[in-house]
């Protein structure tokens, strides 16, 4: 599973296989060698990397965790694949004037609207499966479905034309 780890606003490429029941871990593509155990149910952590021992606090959610090493404090933010798609489609969204594309490849599973219909920002337009996921893409404007670029079943590329939308006017 591939991570994007930002440790106090740098951000990080991590991929986490299990292999043999033991988990390998790579760092913007580098291998790293690395153990851990939990020491109680607070938070409490010690990591083993290259020969030193490192005691760690940790709480927060699986999003955000606040860890602190050593008397330093660090903000971690954690997004997999698919939420950072979902970020960045959401971002799009405010910016797409109508046009709703894909972040990512999938396969379009339903179509919710037709053209012609009247939306709400943020209502559903269709369910995009990607990453072993069904997604529900929203209307990023309200305002009438003009054209739909694709249809059921129908696989999809990253960056490709789903919906367009003609925006209501301000």
């Amino acid at each position: 599973m591939k991570y994007y780890v930002s440790v106090n606003g740098r951000t990080r490429i991590v991929h986490l296989i299990e292999r043999n029941n033991k988990l390998v871990v790579h760092v913007d593509d580098q291998p790293f060698d690395a153990s851990y155990q939990e020491v109680d149910s607070l938070g409490q952590v010690v990591i083993i990397h290259d020969g030193k021992s490192y005691g760690l606090s940790m709480a927060g959610d699986p999003n955000q965790v606040e860890v602190t090493l050593a008397g330093h404090f660090y903000d971690v933010r954690i997004e997999d694949e698919r939420e950072r798609a979902a970020h960045a489609a959401e971002r799009a969204g405010g910016r797409s004037n109508g046009l709703v594309i894909s972040v990512m490849p999938g396969v379009v599973v339903d179509l919710m609207v037709k053209p012609g219909d009247r939306i709400e920002k943020g209502q559903a337009l269709l369910i995009l499966s990607a990453m072993k996921m069904q997604n529900e893409i929203g209307a990023p404007v309200a305002g009438i479905v003009k054209e739909l670029h694709v249809a059921a079943d129908q696989a999809v590329a990253a960056g490709a034309k789903l919906v367009t939308i003609t925006p209501n006017p301000d």
